[in-house]
């Protein structure tokens, strides 16, 4: 199993944890992970973009000129497809995009991406993160002291604290554990992990 040391918000070694092998140094599989983040930018799609096909278009209401005798083409309405200002053929309609991938493969692209962060060394357990007053500037100075210029939280419970104090660094991201995902995790450079959060993401993806 693999060992990761614990530390505290001064970079203090304070313990070290056991990771269960299989979900911190599983087989990474890339297809998965394709597929589910496939799934996760589909289901963001807002789907909202419609066009108006001819019957829609205002206008067009009179003959533009007699059917025959006149050497041009024969039309019925200024609004065809065929014409500028007309209506568009097979244009796009509100619809979802969503779409849903078996809950295995889920689970092991999510396994993939964190064996992935273990395997990079960017992976970084903290016993806590004490804040007593919403800082965005103490919140950095922690940073620094670990190099992260990049990186997700994931957290074991609620923090408005720390959730206040990083919601204005677009490089930041705080999650609670059941939240986890592959998106938010390859987005980000480095993974933080709540020591307590270790265990509900195991238990979660080993059921």
């Amino acid at each position: 199993m693999p060992v990761l040391d614990v530390y505290d918000i001064e970079k203090n070694k304070v313990s070290q944890i056991e990771l269960d092998d299989a979900v911190f140094d599983a087989e990474i599989s890339d297809a998965a992970v394709h597929e589910v983040v496939r799934m996760q930018m589909a289901s963001r799609r807002a789907g909202t973009a419609s066009t108006k096909e001819r019957s829609f278009v205002r206008g067009g209401g009179k003959k533009p000129w007699r059917q025959k005798g006149t050497g041009r083409a024969r039309a019925g309405t200024i609004r065809s497809p065929l014409w500028r200002g007309g209506g568009i053929t097979f244009g796009p309609k509100p619809r979802d995009y969503s779409y849903q991938v078996p809950k295995k493969i889920r689970k092991k692209a999510l396994k993939s991406v964190l064996s992935m962060k273990l395997k990079e060394n960017k992976l970084l357990i903290l016993n806590d993160f004490p804040m007593k007053e919403i800082k965005t500037k103490a919140f950095k100075s922690v940073l620094a002291v670990f190099g992260l210029k990049s990186a997700l939280f994931v957290l074991d419970k609620s923090s408005t604290v720390l959730e206040k104090s990083s919601r204005n660094l677009r490089e930041v991201k705080m999650m609670r554990s059941e939240g986890i995902n592959v998106y938010d995790i390859l987005r980000y450079d480095h993974l933080v992990l709540m020591e307590p959060s270790v265990k509900m993401i195991e238990g979660a993806l080993l059921s």
